[in-house]
């Protein structure tokens, strides 16, 4: 068995380039199938995001250039589109990148734990498609427990590293229990998609949606329990937030200064905390002049990320150790599947002498034979039948100066030096 990966990813290729090269879901286990149909081909797992598309392969043998061929031609493109972008592992090295990818340590964000759940999928497809076997099942469970192993063991994961996350990292700071807290998100792009996630997972009271268009804003407001409004009605809501955060495509501000102080007057003068994510900005600077506002803006998350991208890559380097170890682990376990056929040839063989033997002995008790004479006589000559020819290569190891079968007989049969 050989294990081979191919793929490119987000460090190796433009994104037009990844786009060619991607397995759409409705088409991969099409493509699961086929490739499972090509010569040498023993089992496939293949991951295809935005950022990556890999293909893991078991194969009968060394030559894999069936993976590569069978990948040109499924895209119908030549191999000069995608060679120069493209990395190849094998063996230990094909384990420990999985291993890797499992831990977010490949990813675009280091640390990021969506990768993991896309494998998954990737697993869960290759399943259903009946292309999983027991060397990549047992693989791919490998990597899953080891990236466990790593959140559990490391701090890949505590640190945030998206403004999103670092929006709502500081707003824990200020506000300790987000269960009392009401949320406004103006926008309804990736960035306050995420922040409203982050929000509603860390059990933020009440969450408002504002965007232009309603819809939009409703449709994200339903995924995190929350209620959309208009942009038109943010001088009605204002009031209510305790935080805001602020990611849209506006060229002009959505919060001036005087919109900003009413509200404040109607909260008692209860502070505003506020993230301006957009560029340009979507609050006017004046706004952070005002007493009881906390006014942050992409440049001053800069700082918050850069520090806990350092403590990610500190913990990188401790999770780089554990998946060098658990690398020769799976190795160990591959190794041992090797012995699989040897041991059943064995137990085979000794099966086979012991059937006749037993045959003998009871044609010999037919015969009258004393019953203790019969059973002396079944256990020298089986004896004698299993050990015969492991004592003829023992013997003929004579010539063989390096004494490695001896020293091999020792530890398979655990023999101890006598005192």
């Amino acid at each position: 068995m050989h294990l081979v990966t191919y793929g490119i990813n987000h460090n190796t290729a433009p994104v037009h380039v990844r786009e060619l090269f991607a397995f759409d879901a409705s088409v991969l286990p099409s493509a699961l199938s086929a490739l499972y149909q090509q010569e040498s081909v023993l089992e496939v797992v293949i991951l295809s995001t935005c950022n990556r598309t890999e293909i893991y392969c078991c194969l009968d043998d060394n030559t894999d250039n069936t993976i590569l061929a069978w990948l040109h031609d499924f895209h119908q493109l030549d191999s000069e589109t995608i060679t120069p972008y493209l990395y190849h592992y094998q063996s230990s090295d094909a384990i420990r990148h999985l291993l890797r990818v499992a831990c977010g340590l490949d990813s675009m964000v280091l640390g990021e734990p969506q990768i993991l759940g896309q494998l998954k999928d990737a697993y869960s497809q290759s399943l259903n498609a009946s292309t999983l076997g027991k060397s990549l099942g047992r693989l791919f469970q490998h990597a899953f427990a080891v990236a466990k192993q790593v959140r559990t063991d490391t701090a890949i994961g505590n640190s945030p590293v998206s403004v999103a996350f670092a929006a709502v990292s500081l707003a824990k700071q200020i506000f300790s229990d987000l269960a009392e807290s009401t949320a406004l998100l103006i926008g309804a792009g990736d960035t306050i998609e995420l922040a409203a996630r982050h929000l509603h997972d860390n059990g933020i009271e009440r969450l408002i949606i504002a965007n232009r268009t309603v819809e939009k804003a409703h449709n994200l407001a339903v995924q995190v329990d929350g209620y959309a409004i208009s942009l038109s009605e943010l001088p009605a809501h204002l009031a209510e937030a305790d935080i805001v955060i602020s990611s849209t495509a506006s060229q002009l501000p959505i919060l001036g200064k005087g919109m900003v102080e009413r509200a404040l007057k109607q909260r008692k003068r209860k502070p505003i905390f506020m993230v301006d994510i957009a560029v340009p900005r979507d609050i006017e600077a004046e706004v952070g002049q005002l007493e009881d506002i906390y006014l942050y803006c992409v440049d001053d998350l800069k700082d918050i990320i850069e520090e806990n991208l350092q403590s990610r890559r500190d913990a990188a380097l401790q999770a780089e150790e554990i998946i060098d170890s658990q690398v020769d682990h799976f190795q160990a376990w591959l190794r041992t599947q090797d012995a699989v056929p040897v041991i059943r040839a064995i137990r085979d063989s000794a099966e086979e002498l012991s059937k006749h033997s037993l045959e003998k002995a009871l044609k010999q008790l037919e015969q009258g034979l004393p019953a203790d004479q019969v059973m002396a006589e079944l256990a020298r000559s089986l004896t004698n039948r299993l050990l015969h020819e492991p004592s003829r290569q023992l013997r003929l190891s004579g010539f063989d100066e390096d004494g490695q079968l001896l020293e091999s007989a020792r530890r398979l049969f655990n023999i101890k030096d006598k005192k």
